[in-house]
């Protein structure tokens, strides 16, 4: 009998919006990803430094690992037709509360700031509140990433509270980290007002 991860996210599961491609992120991706990222800005407030040797490598392992263990769900971010630009997943996935988060999200320099993170956060909230049928979608972020919590604001993400010392980070700088939200009963107003377009 299959899980309920297992129903959600069958082998070869994909998300779409009008100019993004979301699918299962692969261990033969590394290849098309790792020039990606190769700009130390991107990872100034990521939890790992990709563009190191091997770093690449060992954090897809690890995505894949939790995907088998039925943890996460990461994906390969596609802009239509073909063109890798990153990755991005669900993760702490808690079907009892009904509760899942959409992190671990990263773009190459030259596909940050375009809408390409946006219309992919709209394929993972729609899925996670009207086929999931999730109570909470939550977001996290390092306090000091003022640009992402830019963006969260603009795609209707509620702030919540911050989370001292919460992490380390590759630099081992203790982050600390903000949380964010929408709740079920907020999405179809955050929707119509945020995501007006792609509806």
């Amino acid at each position: 009998m299959a899980t309920e991860y297992e129903k959600f996210f069958p082998a070869g599961f994909t998300l779409e919006t009008p100019r993004v491609i979301l699918r299962l992120l692969k261990a033969e991706d590394h290849d098309a990803l790792l020039p990606l990222t190769q700009s130390d800005d991107i990872w100034k407030f990521f939890t790992k430094y990709l563009s190191q040797p091997g770093e690449l490598k060992t954090w897809i392992e690890d995505a894949l690992k939790e995907r088998a263990e039925q943890k996460k769900m990461p994906f390969l971010v596609i802009d239509k037709p073909n063109q890798i630009c990153g990755s991005t997943s669900f993760g702490n996935i808690s079907f009892y509360d009904k509760r899942i988060e959409i992190g671990w999200t990263w773009l190459g320099q030259e596909f940050i700031g375009i809408g390409i993170n946006r219309q992919a956060k709209f394929a993972l909230l729609s899925y996670a509140f009207e086929v999931m049928q999730m109570e909470r979608v939550e977001i996290k972020t390092d306090i000091l990433n003022e640009r992402a919590r830019a963006a969260l604001l603009k795609i209707g993400m509620m702030p919540e509270g911050v989370l001292r010392s919460h992490q380390l980070m590759h630099s081992n700088r203790r982050r600390d980290t903000i949380y964010y939200s929408i709740i079920k009963n907020e999405w179809e107003e955050k929707k119509r007002l945020f995501f007006n377009d792609l509806v």
